[in-house]
């Protein structure tokens, strides 16, 4: 195999959000970054695919943490990079039908003012005020916070392509990584269809690959993927960017305002692990049912688009951020299962400073770090 004669400091295995976060944040501080892409053109992955929706209503502070994080950071966006993202505040609107899960949210809840989110219960009145499209048979309450909402994927990742690239790393596409050359539990070099590449340190960021990169390194990574599906509507008239973000928790069935129509999904709990993504027609079927039922209005809209994308899947549905104890100068920034995108700002920041500094210190992320998984009450959507 050839070689590439160019040493990094740090070499990135992945060029969507997080990725790109890092490179920027890394590179900025005067380190030379490389940054890897297996795909052709950068905003073509995962990020690309993604559903655009940012939200706090998190059950553990370290999430909470991370949103708040990213959205000073997507607040002052444009300025930084010359990039408006699309942040539209029209809030998350979880709809909740059991106790149970009333229960489970009121804990969030409390969790959530602890760190200053102070997310709102709704009655079901109070639903129907915000959101009369909505058909709340079996609803029996919903919380809601006026600064979750929308951004845009490919805005927010280009912005970091052109930041990072402005702050001097090196950002290669269509390079896909095959192997390591490993010495006493260092990696001296990446093998990649374009070479060797050598590098000081090295941060695994691939999503939903980060698996499959892993093993090809040596490193067992519990990060799997897992096909998701999303559809948008064809206009649909009367309906305004303040419509919220709707997710009917039990369901796990979401719909928000996509350019003058609606954007929905509903994740298949059957889904098995792989690479696939081609639209399951039999699941679409069950998906728009359901959808149509709690959003009548859809019943006379059609479908325009449809995709599915991958979650970057770890068993407790958390991130693994940080160093990684199998190997000497390999860190990871993978696995957020779902909510990659909101929390890609802060966690380029946080693995960078991991990276330069030993530990992050803008925001305390020791939950994330590797650790044991165990089973934990997590909402993801």
């Amino acid at each position: 195999m050839s070689s590439n004669n160019t040493h990094s400091d740090v070499v990135i295995i992945g060029g969507g959000v997080m990725g790109m976060s890092a490179a920027y944040h890394l590179a900025r501080r005067g380190a030379k970054v490389t940054l890897l892409e297996a795909e052709q053109f950068f905003g073509t992955g995962s990020t690309a695919l993604n559903a655009g929706g940012f939200r706090h209503q998190f059950s553990t502070g370290v999430n909470i943490e991370l949103s708040k994080l990213s959205l000073s950071m997507l607040q002052r966006f444009e300025e930084e990079f010359e990039q408006p993202v699309a942040y539209n505040p029209c809030g998350y609107l979880f709809l909740l039908s059991s106790d149970k899960d009333v229960a489970a949210f009121q804990r969030n809840v409390a969790v959530q003012h602890a760190h200053g989110v102070m997310t709102k219960w709704l009655s079901p009145s109070e639903i129907a005020e915000m959101a009369p499209q909505v058909n709340l048979d079996g609803i029996i309450g919903a919380t809601f916070y006026e600064r979750d909402g929308l951004v845009d994927p490919n805005a927010v990742l280009q912005g970091y392509v052109r930041g990072a690239s402005r702050a001097g790393a090196t950002l290669r596409s269509g390079v896909r990584v095959t192997g390591a050359n490993v010495k006493s539990g260092v990696i001296e070099a990446l093998h990649t269809t374009a070479g060797d590449i050598s590098g000081g340190t090295f941060l695994l960021a691939a999503g939903p690959w980060s698996g499959a990169v892993g093993k090809s390194l040596g490193v067992d990574i519990p990060v799997v993927p897992i096909k998701r599906q999303i559809a948008v509507t064809a206009p649909i008239t009367g309906l305004t960017r303040a419509f919220p973000f709707v997710i009917d928790f039990a369901q796990s069935l979401y719909f928000h305002y996509e350019g003058g129509a609606i954007l929905t999904g509903m994740s298949n709990h059957a889904e098995q692990p792989g690479f696939d993504t081609t639209v399951d027609e039999a699941w679409r079927e069950v998906h728009v049912a359901a959808a149509m039922e709690r959003l009548p209005m859809l019943a006379e809209s059609a479908i325009a688009h449809e995709w599915a994308g991958l979650y970057e899947v770890t068993p407790d549905d958390q991130p693994i951020i940080g160093k990684l104890p199998q190997v000497e100068n390999l860190y990871s920034c993978t696995g957020f299962s779902g909510h990659g995108l909101m929390h890609g700002p802060a966690a380029g920041l946080a693995v960078s400073e991991e990276m330069l500094d030993g530990a992050a210190h803008t925001v305390d992320i020791a939950p994330l770090r590797w650790r044991k998984f165990g089973a934990g009450e997590y909402n993801v959507v």
